[in-house]
């Protein structure tokens, strides 16, 4: 993935009679199979009144187009690419093999995916398959090659949607087929059987293997299994979905000029895949995002998950493929939107970096397992309080369509790993309380509440030119990206750095001589032994903090206290401390602190690095988009109160000037600035 690419591949979609970056993306998935021919025409008249712009289709068509083996049918497909061409809606073309039909699975039900513990799933929902099978592998690149050379010139064609949320269902699969494949990448990545046995550690519990043949996928044991396999597995697994994605793209790339992506899922409950290692081969990152109402504030999340998705796009603008008009159907208690929060939802996505904002699905669904998801069109029609935030929604975008192409500005970056992620939350470790995500959302929930914008990056990323940045329970690191946030900060940055980082390398051994191992030189510190809390017990600090979870023995090696523990099983001991290293700083949290108090740290350490806080009021989003002529402040507030902000410049959504702006409870406010450039 370049730039130029990408840049290139949402210009295409903004386009607006040829003028490029003139509109917003506004899509939505639509199943036309699902319908009577005679609804497609409303359909079609209904997505023009609402401004759509661009349309995914055929994403589970497989059935459809292929009803038998080798017989394509593409007859209905034709008809209603033609009747959005016509009405101007360009299409987003799935290839089709989101999930395999009946025939396939019956003919080949080796290629039905094994969970750890040896049970087959069965067909009847959907991703009904093992990832290596290259049975499956072979009839996806067939039915996507009939597809791309059907399609692949036609003008309607904006974008390629490869299959859909690759792995969300069947990313680990245990089966023979698997196995042999685990075999062959450990091969490839370890070369000898030696190698292996090193890197994994197998002289423990007698595993040490002799032959290739012996190694499985961490099936269910007895007992704790190797961590070291397991973390393997998931690299493993990881790489065999992209590749399931890369049988598809090489197909489109031969037979096609038109860009190609599919739909990531950087969200709160899938882990499955590395998708810092897949964005080089998509023309257009692209992410589904549904709130999650499992979590204390799912719209915090969303704002995570928006400024993760700019970090896979390398800060380039993004789209938005999938997100929901209000409920989904699939968490235990299915959250109804409220009044106006579609549009806080929508443009939280925008203010980080979305150029384009697209939906699952088009018409609310009438059977199975979807038909109580919400959607553009509901089961109610237009006569319906959803669909006129829908118009209002497609009106708000208009009148911001000025942003597009803009940067959204952060001065702080967090480094997100999905490998670190996979290790820290094995079992066998000091606390399995400890859990990567839920210390990764602590840190930017802290950095929200504090009004500051971050940049999600990946271990080893380049980090000049941020203020600070964030590492937190980084557990598994590699020496060389250690050494670039040292590095960092000798050169003058400040880092903070949060409990059980640097302590494994990239085979999951100990780093020996203290904790944290890798980051031990620049934090100025050295624990000989952690003290994980139980569940229920809160520790004090002297600075007035609470904590929970976890403690350690430190021993100050250059740095100094900035908190120490009052009580608890480390009285006296330092619990935050700070560290001056070479020409910069950086601060170490020892432990889980409560959100105020967290939240405190990270302010006192952005401060003394210079870092940039939106002003700002307690739930009021505020992130800074910058063009080349004009900045463009987007607030969001998520309160039931109204908030005020002395500013001047215009405001788009309400198309006035202002010089003191007020943002009402639950509304969007933007307002474009002209700079002076120092």
């Amino acid at each position: 993935m370049t730039t130029s690419t990408v840049s290139s591949a949402l210009a295409g979609l903004t386009a607006e009679f040829g003028e490029p970056g003139s509109r917003f993306v506004f899509g939505c998935d639509y199943n036309p199979e699902q319908w009577d021919r005679s609804v497609w025409e409303e359909d079609v008249r209904l997505m023009v009144e609402a401004g759509i712009t661009l349309v995914a289709i055929n994403i589970f068509g497989w059935a459809q187009i292929e009803p038998r083996p080798g017989e394509f049918e593409f007859t209905a497909l034709d008809e209603i690419i033609e009747l959005l061409h016509q009405a101007g809606i360009g299409v987003n073309l799935g290839t089709g093999t989101a999930s395999p039909p009946p025939w396939l699975s019956s003919r080949h039900p080796e290629i039905l995916p094994m969970s750890q513990d040896g049970l087959r799933a069965w067909p009847g929902g959907r991703q009904a398959y093992c990832p290596s099978s290259p049975v499956f592998r072979a009839a996806a690149e067939r039915l996507a090659t009939e597809v791309a050379s059907r399609y692949g010139a036609h003008p309607a064609v904006q974008l390629w949607h490869v299959s859909n949320e690759l792995g969300c269902h069947n990313a680990l699969c245990y089966c023979d087929v698997s196995a042999a494949a685990f075999r062959e990448w450990l091969q490839k990545r370890y070369g000898t059987l030696q190698t292996l046995n090193d890197a994994w550690g197998t002289t423990f519990w007698s595993q040490r293997y002799g032959a290739w043949e012996e190694i499985l996928p961490p099936r269910r044991t007895l007992s704790s299994g190797n961590p070291a396999q397991a973390l393997d597995f998931s690299r493993f697994s990881s790489d065999e979905v992209l590749e399931c994605y890369r049988v598809e793209e090489r197909v489109l790339r031969r037979l096609s000029d038109v860009p190609v992506t599919t739909n990531f899922m950087v969200t709160s409950h899938i882990r499955t895949q590395d998708y810092w290692q897949w964005t080089p081969f998509v023309d257009l990152v692209a992410n589904d995002h549904y709130l999650d109402h499992r979590l204390p504030v799912p719209h915090q999340e969303l704002s995570f998950a928006a400024d993760a998705t700019r970090g896979l796009a390398e800060g380039e603008p993004w789209l938005l493929m999938e997100q929901s008009t209000g409920a989904v159907n699939w968490q235990p208690r299915n959250i109804a939107k409220q009044p106006g929060e579609l549009l806080r939802n929508t443009f939280a996505h925008v203010a980080r970096g979305a150029d384009g904002i697209c939906f699952f699905q088009w018409r609310a669904s009438a059977q199975g397992t979807e038909k109580f998801h919400s959607a553009l069109l509901p089961h109610a029609g237009t006569d319906s309080h959803k669909w006129r935030e829908v118009l209002e929604l497609s009106g708000a975008l208009r009148s911001v369509r000025e942003v597009l192409g803009t940067e959204v500005v952060a001065d702080v970056a967090v480094i997100f790993s999905w490998e670190a992620w996979w290790a820290t939350d094995l079992d066998s470790h000091p606390s399995e309380e400890v859990r990567y995500l839920e210390q990764v959302h602590a840190v930017y929930r802290a950095l929200w509440e504090a009004g500051i914008t971050v940049d999600m990056v990946a271990p080893g990323s380049d980090l000049a030119g941020y203020r600070m940045v964030v590492v937190p329970s980084l557990y598994l690191v590699r020496d060389a990206e250690a050494k670039v946030v040292s590095d960092y900060v000798a050169a003058g940055g400040a880092a903070v750095v949060t409990f059980f980082s640097g302590v494994v390398n990239e085979d999951d051994r100990v780093r020996l001589g203290g904790y944290p191992g890798a980051f031990a030189e620049l934090l100025g510190v050295r624990t000989d032994e952690f003290f994980p809390l139980p569940h229920d017990e809160v520790v004090t600090l002297d600075s007035g903090a609470t904590a929970t979870l976890w403690t350690e023995r430190i021993e100050n090696t250059t740095s100094r206290t900035v908190a120490a523990f009052l009580d608890g099983p480390l009285p006296g001991e330092p619990a935050v401390t700070v560290n001056r290293f070479g020409a910069g700083s950086a601060w170490y949290i020892a432990t889980a602190l409560d959100p105020e108090h967290l939240r405190d740290v990270l302010e006192r350490a952005a401060d003394a690095a210079g870092v940039t806080t939106a002003e700002t009021a307690p739930g009021v989003e505020s992130v800074l988009r910058r063009g080349p002529d004009a900045d463009y402040l987007f607030f969001i507030n998520h309160t039931h109160l109204p908030h005020t902000r002395a500013i001047t410049g215009h405001e788009l959504i309400t198309d006035r000037p202002v010089t003191s702006l007020e943002i009402p409870a639950g509304a969007v406010r933007v307002v474009r600035t002209r700079r002076t450039e120092n």
